[in-house]
C-alpha cells in the first residue's frame, strides 16, 4: 500500500488524466445507453417481427424503393412525427426501426419512446448489417 501511495505522490498528472479520461468513458457510455433505443441484432428482428412485431424503415424513398425488409412499413424519417397516429396500435407491441447503418433509426427510436412506444428496438448496423446476413429485401420490381 505504501508503494501505491508512493506512485501516486510522484505522479500525480498521470493518475489525474486517467481518472479524467475513465470519468469521460463512463459518461459517454451511460449518456449513449440512456439516449438510444436498445440494439438487436438481425436475427433478434427476425423473431419480433415474426411474434408480430413491427419493422419501421425511416429511410428516404428511394433507399426504400431500392429494397427493403418483407412487411416493412415506410415512414421518412422526416414525417415521422406527424405520422404517429397511424400506427398507434403498435404502443406496446415491438417496434423495430431500422434505416441504411442505424444511426437514423436511432434519432426516430427516441422520438418513439418520448411519445410512449413501449419496445422499441433499433436495427443494429442497419440494412447493411441486412444484407450482409444474406437476409431477404424485396423492391419495386421484385427481390433485391
Amino acid at each position: 500500500m505504501d508503494r501505491f501511495l508512493e506512485y501516486l505522490n510522484h505522479h500525480l498528472y498521470l493518475v489525474g488524466g486517467t481518472v479524467i479520461v475513465a470519468a469521460i468513458a463512463i459518461g459517454y457510455e451511460l449518456r449513449q445507453h440512456l439516449q438510444n433505443a436498445s440494439g438487436i441484432s438481425t436475427n433478434e428482428a427476425i423473431v419480433l417481427h415474426n411474434k408480430g412485431g413491427l419493422i419501421l424503415d425511416i429511410r428516404t424513398e428511394e433507399e426504400f424503393a431500392g429494397g427493403h425488409i418483407v412487411d416493412a412499413r415506410h415512414i421518412v424519417l422526416d414525417k415521422l412525427a406527424d405520422s404517429l397516429e397511424s400506427i398507434k396500435k403498435y404502443r406496446e407491441k415491438a417496434v423495430i426501426v431500422c434505416c441504411e447503418s442505424g444511426a437514423r433509426s436511432s434519432q426516430a427510436a427516441r422520438l418513439l419512446k418520448a411519445q410512449g412506444f413501449q419496445n422499441v428496438y433499433n436495427l443494429s448496423g442497419g440494412l447493411a448489417a441486412w444484407r450482409q446476413e444474406n437476409l431477404p429485401l424485396i423492391s419495386k420490381t421484385g427481390h433485391a
